[in-house]
């Protein structure tokens, strides 16, 4: 991978992260965009999980860590696989599809971590229905977000390509 793409799509990614920062709508965050983002860039397969995931959990720290983190970071690992499909050809359609399912996967993911773990629900079909149901509001602003932030980072990216041809030069040796 080329050292000054390297640089630019981590300095990218903890923008974004940096981001969750500022006082946003509930489930307005990037996380799936920046999964999305790290696992279509990155050349190297294991980068993708580790900057992004690792990103996100230094500022999970301070955010504060709760008993759902794991099926969190299980979602995160799932957007990352289907952002590798993105590798070869990004169009909007393929970036849009991808985002959506990102977005379904970690309302799934997450929800039932919610039913599973929380007791909030009773551990019952019709419990894990009812949180699903409870979590429909949430949903509207996290694909939202998700729009917003991939959009940001991939437009970005691309545009910022447009203007420095050095990102498809020199290369890092492994």
């Amino acid at each position: 991978m080329n050292a000054y793409k390297f640089l630019l799509i981590t300095a990218m990614i903890i923008a974004a992260v940096v981001s969750r920062f500022i006082l946003h709508p509930p489930n307005f965050t990037p996380i799936s965009a920046i999964t999305l983002f790290g696992g279509a860039y990155y050349s190297d397969k294991k980068l993708s999980f580790i900057i992004p995931l690792l990103a996100m959990f230094l500022s999970d720290l301070y955010l504060g860590i709760h008993n759902f983190v794991p099926f969190v970071y299980i979602s995160f690992a799932i957007i990352v696989f289907l952002s590798f499909q993105l590798r070869e050809k990004k169009s909007p359609l393929k970036i849009g599809a991808s985002v959506v399912s990102g977005s379904i996967v970690f309302f799934i993911v997450t929800n039932f971590a919610v039913w599973f773990v929380g007791n909030y629900y009773p551990k019952t079909f019709e419990g894990l229905i009812t949180s699903n149901i409870a979590a429909i509001p949430f949903f509207k602003n996290s694909l939202l977000g998700d729009l917003v932030y991939t959009t940001l980072l991939f437009g970005s990216f691309e545009l910022i390509k447009n203007y420095i041809p050095k990102l498809e030069q020199v290369k890092i040796e492994n």
